[in-house]
C-alpha cells in the first residue's frame, strides 16, 4: 500500500500502517490522544514552540534571521516583516547588505531589510548586545525544545523523502535527512501545528515548493534540522527554520517564515517573509 500522499480524513483514522518503505506510520493525533508531548491545547498536532514576542529584541520571534556566525547576501533578498540579528559575531560578518549605521550605533539599516526592520549585530550599542545575547539563547531553546517532543505521529516517514506528501497536523521524526524532490502540501486548520524533527540534513530541490491548504500557517510549522538546511533556487518552503548548523537559501528562493541558524544564514536574492 502506498502513502506517497497523506489524505487528511484517512491519516486521522488509522491507528498504524506499513508504508512502501517498510516504516511505520503512526496515527494523526486526535482529541482523545492526549498523550503527546505536550498536545496542542488549540488544534490539532503538538504545542507550537514558543519564539517570543515579535516585538521583543530579546525574543526569537522579533528575527526574519538569527544566526551565531555570520549572516550573507550575494545581492537582490528582500526580507519583510521583522529584524535580522547576529551574535556574537560582529556586523562585520553580516556581509551584502550595505548597512547603514544609525546615529545610536544601536543598530543599521539596509535596502534589503524592508522597514521597519532592522539590522543588529553584537558590536551595536547597548542595549543590543544583550538583548542579542537573550535572543540566541531563546533561538536555542527553541531548537531544544523542538528536538525534545517525543511520541512522534510519524516516524521516519517515507525513509526521509517525502515529495509529492500531503502532510497532516502531527509530530515527524527522522533518523535521516529529508529530502523534498517533489512539491509538499502541509494541509490542516489554523491552530493546527506540526513539528519535523530531522536528524539530517533538509534538502528542497530546486523550483519545488512547500505549500500550505486547509488554513495551516507557516507560524505553526517547525523544521527542527539538526544539518543544514538547502533550499535550492527558486524553490519555497513554508514555516520556521531552526537549524542547528547552516541555512542556505540559493538564489531566487523564497521562505515565508524565519531563518534561525545556529552558525550561519546565506541567501542569495531571495524573498524571506516573517509569518
Amino acid at each position: 500500500m502506498s502513502y506517497r500522499t497523506i489524505d487528511l480524513a484517512v491519516a486521522l483514522g488509522v491507528l498504524s500502517a506499513c508504508g512502501d518503505n517498510g516504516v511505520t506510520v503512526t496515527d494523526a493525533p486526535t482529541s482523545a490522544d492526549a498523550r503527546r508531548d505536550p498536545p496542542n491545547p488549540d488544534g490539532l498536532g503538538p504545542a507550537p514552540v514558543e519564539l517570543g514576542a515579535s516585538t521583543d529584541l530579546g525574543a526569537a520571534g522579533s528575527y526574519v534571521l538569527l544566526a551565531k556566525t555570520g549572516i550573507t547576501n550575494v545581492t537582490g533578498s528582500v526580507i519583510t516583516g521583522g529584524n535580522v540579528g547576529l551574535s556574537p559575531a560582529a556586523a562585520s560578518f553580516i556581509t551584502g547588505f550595505t548597512l547603514v549605521a544609525d546615529p545610536t550605533n544601536v543598530f543599521a539599516t539596509s535596502v534589503a531589510v524592508t522597514a521597519p526592520g532592522k539590522v543588529y549585530a553584537s558590536d551595536d550599542a547597548v542595549p543590543t548586545p544583550t538583548n542579542l545575547t537573550t535572543a540566541v539563547l531563546a533561538m536555542q531553546a527553541a531548537y531544544t525544545d523542538a528536538a525534545g517532543r517525543t511520541n512522534p505521529n510519524f516516524l521516519n516517514l517515507a525513509g526521509g523523502n517525502i515529495g509529492g506528501m500531503t502532510l497532516v497536523p502531527g509530530l515527524y521524526t527522522w533518523g535521516t535527512g529529508v529530502t523534498i524532490p517533489a512539491d509538499v502540501t502541509i494541509a490542516g486548520g489554523a491552530n493546527d501545528v506540526w513539528i519535523f524533527q530531522i536528524a539530517q540534513d533538509l534538502d528542497v530541490s530546486t523550483a519545488k515548493l512547500v505549500t500550505l491548504a486547509g488554513g495551516a500557517q507557516a507560524r505553526h510549522i517547525f523544521w527542527q534540522v539538526a544539518g543544514q538546511v538547502t533550499i535550492h533556487a527558486s524553490a519555497h518552503v513554508e514555516g520556521i527554520l531552526l537549524s542547528q548548523t547552516a541555512i542556505t537559501l540559493q538564489t531566487t528562493a523564497s521562505l515565508h517564515g524565519r531563518a534561525l541558524a545556529q552558525s550561519l544564514v546565506a541567501i542569495d536574492d531571495d524573498a524571506i517573509t516573517a509569518p
